[in-house]
């Protein structure tokens, strides 16, 4: 069955007027964390020049994704595959960007240093790494509603939580990745665009 967020059918046109910008305009971008698959139907409808890879690690999803793709019926949208940001050796070899949306405060901080390491590996120098989602800038929320979606996020999973951007910029940089660019998005997030350094 596949699953629809009314969160991911709002924020995927914004969304897609940064990547249209940032990423690469052709080659395969790995999506990290694909939820449903909607921004990867989205994504790759929009961007015909790249190919898109879904992936994540929960079952549910991947069979969302898997019957997204088939209904689609995209040349550019491949199926998913099955993806966990901690593992040392991911199913995709190579990509030339990697997207991740709202999954670093809903995991562990590990799941945030895997996606840092992981995407190192893949990208070749210059490819970009882009998340999106809710952050803290040195400690301080953007918005009240932010500060409440973090006390929620930490009592259902204490190793979850709104995660600060010094804190993902100083792990991107132990792996080899700047950040680039903070872009303002709605509802009080944000994309980061990490790029791989040579």
């Amino acid at each position: 069955m596949r699953i629809r967020s009314p969160a991911a059918e709002r924020n995927a046109e914004p969304l897609r007027l940064v990547l249209s910008r940032v990423l690469p305009a052709s080659g395969l971008v790995l999506e990290v964390s694909s939820g449903g698959g909607q921004h990867a139907e989205h994504m790759a409808r929009a961007l015909p020049g790249i190919t898109w890879q879904p992936s994540d690690i929960d079952e549910q999803a991947l069979d969302s994704i898997a019957e997204t793709v088939a209904e689609a019926g995209l040349g550019n949208l491949r199926p998913p595959v099955r993806l966990d940001a901690t593992w040392d050796q991911w199913p995709v070899e190579r990509a030339d960007a990697v997207v991740c949306v709202n999954m670093v405060h809903i995991a562990p901080w590990e799941a945030a240093l895997g996606l840092m390491a992981g995407a190192a590996r893949l990208l070749a120098p210059g490819g970009p790494l882009v998340t999106y989602g809710p952050y803290r800038f040195s400690g301080q929320f953007t918005a009240p509603s932010n500060q409440a979606f973090d006390r929620s996020l930490r009592a259902r999973d204490p190793s979850w939580g709104v995660r600060d951007v010094d804190d993902l910029a100083a792990a991107a940089a132990r792996a080899g990745l700047g950040l680039e660019e903070v872009v303002p998005m709605p509802a009080n997030n944000h994309v980061l665009v990490f790029r791989r350094e040579g």
